[in-house]
């Protein structure tokens, strides 16, 4: 299985050339998730990468470097869509609109953000 997703990545990389690529924190626990962080850095080398963060058991979300300011309205949206897309997670306990609401808001703390609420990721490297 890592041979094929590792070839389709080497694929990916040939095929697009996006001017942002986000991908999973490279500290994450999950090993499904670092391995495709890995697979991104190796595809994308030469493409701005932000890694993002997810909240869970493991408790590895760390000290992030970059940070979006969300509207409330974006935060109402982005949690939708979480609800939406990962209905699978749905019967977890940590998989609230709280948690998710909460994160958002600690980075808004974080990030000084006038709404209250913020995206945060780790950006290895950024050439201007």
């Amino acid at each position: 299985m890592g041979v094929e997703i590792k070839e389709f990545f080497r694929w990916l990389g040939k095929e697009v050339s996006p001017d942002l690529v986000l991908t999973h924190y490279r500290q994450d626990l999950h090993q499904d998730h670092r391995l495709v962080s890995e697979l991104t850095w190796n595809a994308f080398r030469n493409h701005l990468i932000w890694e993002y963060e997810i909240p869970k058991y493991d408790g590895d979300i760390g000290n992030p470097n970059c940070f979006v300011h969300l509207s409330e309205e974006i935060c109402d949206r982005k949690i939708d869509y979480l609800f939406e897309h990962f209905a699978t997670q749905a019967s977890k306990g940590w998989f609230c609109r709280e948690l998710f609401r909460s994160t958002l808001r600690l980075r808004g703390m974080e990030s000084n953000s006038p709404s209250k609420y913020a995206k945060a990721f780790y950006c290895r490297k950024m050439v201007f």
